[in-house]
């Protein structure tokens, strides 16, 4: 794509403890507001097979207290101060983060480092965040029409156990863990030097490097965990399942493909072809299923970065009495259509301009900032990279993106997942 659209680097300063904590700084006075990511190099990638889970139960374990901080003061502190905050698990990392007002990053700060340092493990703490998962796990996807597809696709693409199982994890597998596995996890995982902070926003560069130091550079580093083998064959795991999901109103389906780890050429090329078929109301697919011929309730698109083999799954919940099969075949015809032509003029114009307003409105958030930052350092090395990316996208051409289609998605090795409503399969 040509383009002549600059855009103002940011500016990064890195900084190692001698603890090996790795540090990513990006001062911005333009809002008097400071946010703070940590990311911890642990998902689900990370856990073994009879402990799956383990990632998440840390999230939650991670907000019920440390030694100078009460259980459930984590919350409190960051909203009396005005401030929002959370943390998430992937298959690829875990990340808590907050964004304050400018003078309260001292706060944010020995938060941020108290649990890092002396994380409240109890057996009273682990029982009632057990429980705390499996609520969720019956609120979100026991209980949720479709809410066990997105699992299930997974299992269908990878072949690797690493990439293939669900973040939630088993019940089982918590049930079975004492405070001694939990103690263990943390002592490998949540160690200063397999982590990596952010700060982005109002703050003086010299005085933030002596808070984090004076806040994290006591915590001692631990021996590095083994690096993790997420290598797949090309081939998906399975390609085709039926599912009778006894909540489900009406049929649906999701179909998933294979394909390279983020930020090589193939995936960004794929990562645009998402752009052009499934992401927003201008796609292709949204515009022939859901405005053309008004057969489907919903349509849904994902491309799933990961570090290793990655995935892209398109899916819909069509209307009662439509053919599923009939939409399936627009959806690969579409495919088709891209593998065979390419992307048009007008596509790659179209490309341009989102990724650009994505960028321009990402930049304008602090804690978009922080956490993109974090995500280069955690998983390149290289948080500089947040200035290269939006030229990496655009450097893609028509050309790539058309054979990427071909090789990745216009092909039958694929998974696809056919959700029948039980109801529907009783009668």
């Amino acid at each position: 794509m040509s383009h002549d659209f600059e855009m103002r680097p940011l500016e990064i300063v890195e900084h190692r403890l001698a603890n090996g904590l790795r540090v990513a700084m990006n001062p911005d006075p333009s809002v008097p507001v400071v946010s703070l990511a940590v990311y911890y190099n642990v998902g689900s990638r990370n856990e073994r097979a009879d402990r799956t889970g383990f990632a998440h139960l840390f999230e939650h374990m991670m907000f019920q207290g440390s030694d100078n901080v009460p259980k459930a003061g984590h919350f409190q502190y960051i909203m009396k101060a005005g401030g929002t905050m959370n943390g998430t698990t992937s298959s690829e990392r875990t990340n808590y983060y907050e964004t304050l007002p400018a003078n309260q990053l001292p706060l944010a700060l020995w938060l941020e480092s108290d649990r890092m340092r002396s994380l409240a493990v109890t057996q009273e703490n682990l029982d009632n965040q057990r429980e705390a998962v499996k609520e969720e796990k019956r609120l979100r996807y026991d209980n949720q029409p479709y809410g066990q597809i997105f699992d299930m696709i997974n299992e269908m693409i990878y072949k690797n156990f690493a990439n293939a199982h669900s973040t939630i994890g088993s019940m089982d597998h918590l049930d079975a863990a004492t405070v001694e596995d939990v103690q263990e996890f943390f002592r490998i995982y949540y160690a200063p030097n397999n982590a990596v902070l952010t700060l982005s926003g109002a703050f003086d560069v010299d005085k933030a490097k002596a808070l984090v130091e004076q806040y994290f550079g006591d915590i001692p580093a631990q021996p590095l965990p083994d690096e993790i083998d997420v290598n797949e064959p090309p081939e998906v795991a399975s390609t085709y399942r039926e599912w009778q999901d006894p909540l489900a109103p009406f049929p649906a389906f999701l179909i998933g493909w294979k394909i390279p780890p983020r930020r090589t050429p193939e995936f960004n090329a794929l990562y645009l072809a998402g752009k052009i078929l499934y992401d927003g109301e201008s796609s292709r697919l949204y515009q022939k299923l859901v405005k053309g011929d008004e057969s489907v309730i919903q349509l849904f698109g994902f491309t799933d970065e990961r570090r290793g083999p990655s995935s892209i799954f398109i899916g819909a919940i069509p209307k009662p009495e439509m053919d599923v099969s009939v939409i399936r075949e627009t959806i690969m015809r579409e495919i088709h259509d891209l593998a065979a032509h390419g992307p048009t003029a007008e596509d790659m114009e179209k490309i341009e301009n989102q990724l650009v307003n994505d960028s321009v409105r990402s930049r304008q958030s602090s804690m978009a900032r922080a956490q993109a930052i974090a995500e280069f350092a955690l998983y390149d090395g290289d948080p500089e990279l947040i200035n290269t990316e939006l030229d990496e996208l655009l450097s893609i051409t028509a050309e790539q993106i058309r054979h990427a289609v071909g090789v990745y998605l216009n092909t039958d090795n694929r998974a696809l997942l056919d959700v029948v409503p039980a109801v529907a399969a009783r009668n």
